[in-house]
């Protein structure tokens, strides 16, 4: 007699969810993080803003990357009320960014050749050195995850997995790096101009979260019009906005009239004005390249709304 307790699907365990290449990706980057978040907290320490910031990124990749593979493995996922597609496509370019961010930080800040004096010494930049090199593999193995998942011309994908999908975490991303540099000393309530660049980062920001939510959600059918036409007009609003921020950012804060063509050299290092726009400056063109790339390609994609 079979068993009543057999589900019609076939088993109760996915063990393509980690024998896949994608699953081998996924469990590649448990054992990367772990080992990475381990080696700093046990012995290569970490301070400041910048640690906090790598300790905070690795452990919330991990996190969400355990509850990735468990509902992959137990077909869990299929209870949840979201687009499993687009959830772990999103997530997988989202831990891929903070992950770069991270492995560039701590060996930049932490990671030094010479050994520091005691009660460190040489373990501690021992830890730090091969944590550097695990965050690196880290990066990697998420990085190896979105080229794996992304949708290829002519595939049947959902929006998160495609060129526009990924390029809108990106942008999300960098506009998190925008607010980074606005709120640490930027000047930017001096003018009204340069307030007007605020609200396009802002305005922008909540735009690209909205489409990403509802992409996630599954709810892009919901909105009484084709949401790739309402991410392509978006999109479009988006670029013009950034190109009027593009403009307007350098000449209130760079030009002579307004604010200081080069660095003060009385400027002090690590609180100056002048570093924050010019960081402010220069990640808005990168958005602004950005926006347009995914104009070009959000006009050429097809996608399943709750894949």
């Amino acid at each position: 007699m079979g068993s009543t307790m057999e589900p019609p699907g076939g088993g109760y365990l996915h063990l393509g969810a980690v024998t896949s290449p994608v699953g081998t990706a996924r469990v590649l980057q448990l054992v990367f993080g772990c080992t990475t978040f381990s080696l700093v907290a046990h012995r290569g320490g970490f301070s400041g803003v910048q640690g906090t910031f790598c300790m905070s990124a690795w452990g919330f990749c991990f996190a969400l990357s355990v509850l990735v593979v468990a509902c992959e493995f137990t077909r869990l996922h299929g209870c949840l009320r979201l687009s499993w597609g687009n959830f772990t496509a999103a997530f997988a370019m989202l831990a891929t960014l903070l992950s770069a961010t991270a492995a560039v930080i701590y060996p930049l800040y932490f990671t030094r050749l010479e050994c520091p004096p005691e009660p460190e010494g040489c373990t501690a930049r021992n830890f730090r050195l091969a944590a550097s090199v695990f965050a690196g593999l880290l990066f990697l193995a998420y990085a190896t995850e979105v080229a794996l998942t992304r949708a290829r011309p002519g595939q049947v994908a959902s929006y998160m997995a495609t060129v526009s999908g990924l390029l809108k975490i990106v942008q999300a991303f960098v506009a998190c790096i925008i607010f980074g540099a606005l709120v640490h000393d930027s000047h930017y309530g001096r003018y009204v101009a340069t307030q007007w660049c605020v609200t396009v980062y802002s305005l922008c920001f909540l735009a690209t979260v909205v489409v990403v939510v509802l992409s996630v959600l599954g709810h892009t059918g919901g909105l009484g019009c084709p949401f790739d036409r309402v991410v392509v007009v978006y999109t479009f609003l988006a670029v013009l906005l950034y190109l009027s921020a593009a403009v307007i950012w350098p000449v209130f804060c760079f030009d002579p009239k307004y604010g200081e063509p080069g660095r003060p050299p009385d400027c002090p290092k690590g609180s100056c004005p002048w570093d924050s726009q010019l960081v402010v400056a220069t990640f808005t063109y990168v958005n602004l390249l950005l926006y347009v790339a995914d104009l070009a390609y959000s006009q050429r994609i097809r996608f399943v709304p709750t894949f």
